[in-house]
């Protein structure tokens, strides 16, 4: 599957920055969200920053089965997940089914919790495109 170059957004500023230059973006969540803040946080941050349709977005459940089941019974059709080869294909499987996929690592990402990061945005993206 190929994405859009991918930024990392921790919070709806940074999520609304990643979006901002008006280039082709995935948003992604920081590792192991969907443990530490969860399907619903993450969609509605998706829905609060880019609207109606919302960009490629990936949400980190790390080592989660259960979280990354959860987040696609959710409507969540992108993911990262970190578990056993049967766990994983048992997801990717059922993630498959609903039209989505299941990444075992995350993409290579623009981090814009790191300082300097959106000095750097625009020409990540031009650069990863």
């Amino acid at each position: 599957m190929k994405l859009p170059p991918a930024v990392m957004v921790h919070g709806l500023e940074q999520a609304r920055a990643a979006l901002a230059p008006g280039l082709a973006v995935t948003l992604l969540s920081g590792p192991a969200a969907a443990v530490y803040a969860g399907v619903g946080w993450w969609q509605a941050l998706v829905a609060a920053a880019s609207g109606q349709p919302p960009p490629p977005h990936v949400l980190d459940c790390g080592e989660a089965t259960g979280r990354a089941l959860e987040a696609l019974r959710a409507g969540q059709r992108l993911l990262v997940l970190r578990a056993e080869p049967r766990l994983f294909h048992n997801v990717a499987e059922r993630a498959a089914q609903l039209g989505g996929a299941v990444l075992a690592e995350a993409p290579p990402a623009l981090d814009l919790a790191q300082p300097g990061a959106e000095r750097r945005l625009e020409a990540w993206l031009r650069q990863q495109a």
